[in-house]
């Protein structure tokens, strides 16, 4: 773990040798070691050692290094890439390598100043700080030692990076910078702040991860209900492009029940970035009304930013998440895209010189992508009282053309344990979430099955295969649908399509913009769900005894069940009456 320290005014220089694009070569730099953070050339751009042969080491740049010349000098701050975690990181806007953007812009304007150091958490901010221990008091590493109210919505937590006595500690007002207590380790005296540092590429320590038993509530009725997520899990959504990939990661990060959002734009295009930066600070939290930026952190890292910077943005993410896992919350990691993240390390790669892997990735992807989904996950974090936290991983990749046998997503899949296949024909038709329930499939749902026994109803996970069968029946009959027409089918496979065609249009399709029907609660899922499978148990029963199709076509009560969705949270009691009302409609059919 690392902590608040000087840099070394004595640390070692080099002299730039060799620059091609974002990768340099420094010779004659003595002490330095694979991942140690540069200062390059005059303008002190941020570099990482990344290679280190004989007495060069390459180096991969964080900023644009044209107008670098051979010769230029570089210092070494003896230390790896890592991160501030501490109060001011929620509502902040960070690039890959948590520069926070805003400061930088009152600073350097609209044009980020190459070689300019702005500190990540705020210097000028005093926070009210609140001590939870006592002086004497034995603390272990990951002890709460004091609270912040960081923002209305989440109470900071502040941990204790060691094992040890403290020697003092004051509640009051400070800044990040200032001593908050002191702390007694192995005999040595420590100061205590409000603030640590983390090396982003080391996974933060927990003391027990726990199995995916319970589910990840998205509000979205064909994931929960479908191809659910657990708490603590990873997601896969690849998609063309205009296939909702942006959406859906936002419905995601409002409506889960997460405490936490971690949104990294990670390579995408610079109006997509935009179209995240303007629209998340004036979304609404739907549990408390607040804004969602009160508890989300933005990194921001577009295709025209540099490419390394790019690399190091979903380190700098998933350690921020962590840090507020280990406080106790739930946190939701959107990375939107893993492919832009994958060509960054390509084109570094290429710049190595390194062997190319399949279509010119290098070959240690698919390393790289499972080290980064393996840090999700629900866990029981470090210290004496019991906290439970999760980070759950929701990874968009976009595949050129759409085409999901390329590398990246093959690699994701392999991890991941949930597939959400957006498809562009769907979306096209104007169907969204436009997720392909042919194609998508979530290895989680044999594990979560007895919490939605427990939880939603003892047959939730019964009506929830009947339908998918319903969906995959319907499948094959659109192949001779399209040769024959629908009138050369037997009524029962017509009440087939009949019925899919609801589960469709009435449960499957959601409106994102809608403040009725962007979220369902797994209550309001379970009852729809269940009105559209007694519909159909019954309309097979009345084919069985002779009633026409069309009678059960234009029975009155199908318009109801198209309203469902317009059902309020607090009126759901409608839903169980429409279930009564599609026994007594069938039993008049029956009769007449």
């Amino acid at each position: 773990m690392a902590t608040k320290k000087t840099n070394d005014e004595n640390s070692a220089r080099g002299y730039l040798k060799r620059i091609s694009g974002p990768v340099v070569e420094v010779s004659n730099l003595t002490d330095a070691k694979l991942y140690d953070v540069l200062r390059v050339g005059k303008q002190g751009l941020i570099g990482e050692i990344i290679k280190i042969v004989g007495n060069t080491c390459i180096v991969q740049v964080y900023e644009d290094t044209s107008r670098l010349k051979p010769g230029e000098p570089v210092e070494n701050t003896e230390q790896p890439l890592s991160v501030e975690l501490g109060p001011g990181l929620l509502k902040n806007i960070y690039d890959g390598i948590q520069r926070p953007l805003k400061d930088i812009e009152a600073k350097s304007g609209h044009y980020i100043t190459r070689g300019i150091n702005v500190p990540p958490l705020p210097r000028d901010i005093k926070w009210e700080f609140t001590a939870k221990v006592k002086i004497g008091e034995r603390v272990k590493v990951g002890d709460i030692i004091g609270e912040v109210q960081e923002t209305e919505l989440i109470l900071h937590r502040i941990l204790s990076p060691y094992e040890g006595i403290i020697n003092k500690i004051k509640s009051g007002k400070y800044t990040v910078e200032q001593e908050i207590g002191e702390i007694t380790v192995g005999g040595k005296k420590n100061n205590l702040y409000m603030y640590q540092k983390w090396f982003v590429r080391i996974p933060r320590p927990c003391a027990e991860k726990f199995p995916p038993i319970i589910p990840l509530i998205t509000g979205q009725r064909i994931i929960d209900t479908f191809f659910p997520v657990s708490k603590g899990g990873t997601a896969a959504i690849p998609g063309p492009f205009g296939s909702g990939k942006t959406v859906t990661q936002q419905s995601l990060a409002k409506y889960s029940d997460t405490e936490i959002v971690v949104y990294i734009g990670c390579g995408e295009r610079g109006n997509e970035m935009t179209e995240v930066l303007t629209e998340f600070p004036h979304l609404k939290d739907d549990k408390t009304g607040k804004p969602l930026m009160e508890r989300t952190v933005l990194i921001a890292n577009t295709s025209n930013m540099p490419v390394a910077a790019r690399e190091a943005s979903i380190y700098t993410g998933i350690t921020i998440a962590e840090y507020y896992r280990d406080m106790g919350y739930n946190v939701a990691l959107m990375a939107d895209s893993t492919s832009r993240w994958a060509e960054a390390l390509r084109e570094i790669g290429g710049r190595l010189e390194e062997m190319p892997g399949e279509e010119g990735y290098p070959a240690y992807l698919a390393r790289r992508l499972a080290e980064f989904y393996e840090r999700a996950g629900r866990v029981q974090t470090l210290g004496k009282d019991e906290r439970y936290g999760s980070i759950s991983i929701i990874g968009a990749v976009s595949p050129p053309g759409g085409d999901i046998s390329e590398p990246v997503s093959q690699n994701t899949l392999r991890v991941t344990k949930v597939f959400l296949a957006l498809d562009a024909a769907l979306a096209q038709r104007r169907h969204f979430p436009a997720i392909n329930w042919l194609m998508s499939y979530s290895l989680y749902k044999d594990s979560l099955d007895e919490w939605f026994r427990t939880n939603v109803a003892h047959d939730f996970p019964g009506m929830r295969d009947k339908a998918m069968e319903l969906l995959q029946k319907e499948a094959e009959l659109q192949e001779i649908v399209q040769l024959v027409g629908p009138d050369a089918l037997p009524d029962k496979e017509q009440v087939v399509l009949f019925v899919t065609k609801m589960l469709r249009e009435d449960f499957l399709q959601q409106n994102a913009y809608s403040e009725i029907d962007a979220k369902a609660s797994f209550k309001k899922q379970y009852l729809m769900l269940k009105s559209i499978i007694f519909f159909y148990e019954k309309a097979i029963h009345a084919i069985d005894i002779g009633v026409q199709l069309k009678k059960i076509q234009d029975n009155l009560v199908t318009m109801k069940i198209g309203r469902m969705k317009e059902i309020k949270e607090n009126e759901l009691e409608k839903l169980s009456e429409l279930h009564k009302e599609i026994d007594v409609s069938f039993t008049e059919i029956v009769k007449k």
